[in-house]
């Protein structure tokens, strides 16, 4: 257990000379948008995932047998909107592949400008997600996600994939035990589960009260990560070297 706390904390809190820096605590709030972004797509857009890709597939092929309540169409469009936004964090990737704290940082940026359209759509629609607003959403979100998704990739913070957890939960249980010996950063593969869950479950209670206020929340979280990442990415910061 003190093993476990000590993890969690040096997560949270990264120490002084600390291989990631600053990037660990970052990533695990782009997890709570994550969870508030799919709250919003599977409750209010017709179930369809923006950032599951995983389950986007496989809604694909429960729709087109004709299953009530999906759509291909709008599954296709969120996957060929993830896949553009991952190929822009391919892009993103090169062009600060020197600093990783100024890709996350750019990456965020734009993330928040995305999420604020989206927002702006929402309140134009009145929070009504009738077929314009919805694909217009989806478009907007999808991009995002996966211009997330290729970064987080990009950056290799083991365990922190903002969006994937099936292998962190995997590697949480497989590696504890007498087979597996101690599992590696327990506190920090808890801490990403338990901030999709939050993410998840603050996004289904605040869209009681619009799609907006799902959208507002991930904005303004989304601001703060950039600000934060753009004052501490200063030039030479060990941690943030190519890994």
């Amino acid at each position: 257990m003190r093993a476990l706390l000590r993890d969690a904390g040096r997560t949270l809190v990264p120490l002084r000379g600390d291989r990631h820096g600053p990037l660990p605590p970052v990533l695990l709030a782009l997890t709570v948008v994550t969870g508030l972004v799919d709250a919003v797509s599977y409750l209010a857009l017709g179930h369809v995932f923006v950032a599951n890709m995983t389950g986007n597939v496989v809604f694909l092929g429960f729709a087109l047998t004709g299953t009530e309540g999906l759509s291909a169409l709008a599954a296709l469009v969120s996957l060929a909107s993830f896949l553009a936004g991952a190929l822009a964090g391919g892009r993103f990737g090169v062009r600060f592949a020197a600093h990783r704290g100024r890709l996350l940082a750019a990456a965020t940026t734009v993330q928040a400008v995305l999420f604020a359209g989206a927002l702006a759509a929402a309140l134009a629609g009145h929070d009504e997600t009738g077929t314009a607003v919805r694909y217009t959403l989806i478009v907007l979100l999808g991009l995002a996600m996966g211009l997330q998704n290729a970064v987080a990739r990009r950056l290799a913070v083991p365990d922190l994939t903002t969006t994937v957890l099936t292998l962190t939960l995997t590697g949480l249980a497989a590696d504890s035990g007498p087979a597996g010996g101690p599992a590696p950063r327990p506190g920090r593969r808890i801490l990403s589960v338990l901030a999709m869950l939050l993410g998840a479950l603050a996004g289904a209670l605040l869209l009681k009260a619009g799609v907006s206020l799902v959208l507002g929340a991930a904005v303004t979280l989304l601001t703060v990560c950039a600000a934060v990442l753009w004052r501490v990415s200063r030039p030479g910061a060990p941690w943030a070297a190519p890994q």
